[in-house]
């Protein structure tokens, strides 16, 4: 698993193959003392975690490294699982606003729900 932080650039339309394989890309601009234009892709159900996103958004992206071989070249792409918004997450901390703690939060182990897992 890897991470990268940044503001997203731009974000592509959805491709939709021929196979019914989708995708869609998206760029983040990292925050160095060089800025890096990463470019990272969600596929099939993961495009939907671009629904919400807006460029200039501060984002932390959760991304897989992905690696294949076609006709002798070889290609690299960074599969995005998970984004989260970190102007959203900074706002309510600078507010000193705290989430909701659930009622159930700190039930003891014995009054959980059995779990499929």
């Amino acid at each position: 698993m890897y991470e990268v932080e940044g503001t997203i650039k731009v974000i592509q339309d959805t491709q939709t193959f021929d196979s019914g394989f989708t995708k869609r890309e998206f760029v983040v601009t990292t925050e160095e003392k060089y800025p890096q234009d990463i470019k990272l892709e969600c596929i099939k159900e993961k495009i939907s975690l671009l629904d919400e996103a807006q460029a200039g958004t501060r984002v932390k992206v959760s991304f897989d490294l992905r690696g294949k071989e076609y006709n002798g070249r070889y290609f690299v792409n960074l599969h995005a699982w998970k984004i989260e918004n970190l102007d959203v997450a900074s706002a309510g901390a600078a507010d000193g606003e705290r989430a909701p703690v659930p009622d159930d939060a700190f039930a003891p182990a014995d009054e959980e729900e059995d779990l499929p897992f």
